[in-house]
């Protein structure tokens, strides 16, 4: 604890020291004392879900939700959008669909553990955020339904009051992004499908995803990564081999961190299909034979967060020189000070819906292949 009454966030090396500041909630409880303890959100509508005044920090955020008659519309993790603005800025620092937010993507949601984000049961419809969220005048959370039924919304929102926010906390940021499909190459370009995948030569990093472009000084906290094979092909169908590139205050390439594969930079090796859960890396769905239909990563760098000055540039290959065409989507996490860049214009939510093939299945259930 300082003099202005900032204690540090609890973890298990700092529970048992003396905290002086005061613990906040807002819930969707019921009001009258009853027990609808729920918010209804109309289509079209924004609402208001917090809005807290004076220093203080979000430690933790619970939603669950449902559609009108108490039925999930399909999609609707992808057609419900979080916008988090701190000390009345103009523009939010966070901007994404609510299940991509919670760390999962496809607009599915499935049980997984991560150390800054959870989905828990049932089947991963209990959403957890643990990323400290400091603001020091105001906190304004708001939530859109862009369902075409009315959004019934559980939520939890614990903070703690300050009487003043350390000059040295930096506001938390959260920003989603698609390219569908990803500008690559034709297959009939190359001499063989082996070719497509694995020869060229990247020498600027100029076709890669971009998973975050930030200004100012902060550092970024991780990704998670969502996949959507389109390759119809029957040959070996890997859609990584893409290396991560960030460029960190304006270096030229090569940057100084340069990975080696899309696997790679989430911590796993060869290819990955076993699901696996740990705090800072994981593989929630591993998709099916021959890596066809949906995938998703995450990598947080937490204890290893990756610092900028002025400015930064997350970038990975999509397949070996940026040649694969598939559905990419992510959400990064960072810190950083304010004024942020504004984010680019979310899609539309006809845009942001996934694509169905016959690989995917509402709820998270994929079919297997016949076999034969």
């Amino acid at each position: 604890m300082n003099q202005n009454g900032f204690s540090p966030i609890g973890n298990m090396s700092n529970i048992c020291v003396a905290r002086n500041s005061k613990r906040g909630r807002v819930s969707s409880y019921d009001k009258t004392g009853g027990n609808d303890d729920r918010m209804y959100i109309e289509p079209g509508d924004t609402a208001i879900i917090a809005d807290l005044k004076g220093a203080g920090c979000i430690t933790h955020i619970w939603m669950t939700m449902m559609n009108e008659g108490f039925k999930p519309e399909e999609n609707n993790f992808r057609k419900t959008l979080l916008k988090f603005y701190w000390d009345n800025e103009e523009n939010p620092s966070v901007e994404v669909p609510i299940g991509d937010f919670f760390g999962m993507g496809h607009g599915m949601s499935k049980n997984f553990v991560s150390a800054p984000l959870q989905m828990s049961p049932e089947d991963g419809k209990g959403f957890n955020s643990w990323w400290p969220m400091p603001y020091g005048e105001r906190a304004l959370l708001k939530v859109k339904n862009e369902c075409d039924t009315t959004l019934i919304l559980y939520f939890y929102i614990d903070y703690e009051i300050y009487e003043k926010l350390p000059e040295d906390r930096l506001r938390f940021h959260a920003q989603w992004r698609r390219e569908v499909p990803t500008d690559g190459k034709d297959e009939s370009e190359f001499n063989s499908h082996r070719d497509w995948l694995f020869e060229g030569e990247n020498k600027n990093g100029k076709g890669n995803y971009v998973v975050l472009e930030a200004l100012g000084k902060g550092h970024y906290c991780g990704c998670h990564v969502n996949i959507h094979n389109l390759n119809t092909s029957s040959l070996w169908d890997w859609p990584g081999e893409g290396d991560d590139m960030i460029f960190i205050d304006g270096e030229p390439f090569p940057p100084r961190l340069y990975g080696t594969g899309t696997e790679d930079y989430v911590n796993m090796a060869w290819c990955p299909t076993q699901e696996y859960s740990a705090p800072y890396h994981g593989l929630i769905l591993g998709g099916l034979h021959n890596w066809k239909g949906l995938i998703t990563y995450y990598r947080y760098h937490i204890a290893d967060p990756i610092m900028f000055e002025k400015e930064i540039k997350v970038t990975i290959e999509h397949g070996h020189n940026n040649h694969r065409n598939d559905d990419w989507s992510t959400t990064a996490y960072w810190y950083q000070t304010e004024p942020h860049m504004k984010f680019p214009e979310m899609r539309p939510v006809n845009e942001r819906l996934p694509i169905v093939t016959d690989d995917f299945i509402w709820e998270g259930k994929v079919k297997l292949p016949d076999k034969k």
